[in-house]
């Protein structure tokens, strides 16, 4: 019996780049965290230092995770991230990383519904979990705004 390289699910070039578009988001806050958390100064900054850095990592696993299931459809995940915006302060990293989460949120449930209607119920239950990583960043970068 031979082995099938193919992925049992097929699914539309639509959803194919959906997912890229969601590896260049990915890339691009993962980017813009860890530079945030490379460049904050200030009490404040200091003590919200680290969480920068471990949503940075956070979201490159995502990255790392939609890369992989986009390349078992047969697509080729993008290396180039969306455009990055560090900011200049404490306050501007925050209202630019909380826009980028809602933007992330509307993206990842538009994605949850196409793969739900491709029947692709693997990206559908990947991207259900990657959107409540995506709401606990944030309720972070929301709860951080409120103190600067």
């Amino acid at each position: 019996m031979a082995v099938s390289l193919k992925p049992v699910t097929k699914v539309s070039e639509k959803l194919k780049g959906m997912l890229n578009d969601a590896i260049a988001r990915e890339i691009q806050v993962s980017i813009q965290y860890m530079w945030q958390h490379v460049q904050v100064i200030g009490v404040k900054g200091i003590a919200v230092q680290d969480q920068f850095k471990q949503t940075a990592i956070a979201e490159m696993k995502h990255a790392e995770s939609i890369a992989e299931r986009l390349w078992y459809l047969e697509g080729t995940p993008t290396t180039k991230p969306a455009p990055i915006n560090v900011g200049k302060s404490l306050k501007e990293f925050l209202e630019l990383d909380t826009k980028a989460e809602e933007e992330a949120i509307l993206m990842y449930k538009q994605i949850i519904e196409l793969a739900q209607k491709e029947m692709d119920v693997t990206t559908a239950f990947m991207f259900k979990e990657i959107l409540e990583d995506e709401e606990e960043h944030h309720d972070l970068f929301t709860t951080m705004l409120e103190e600067v």
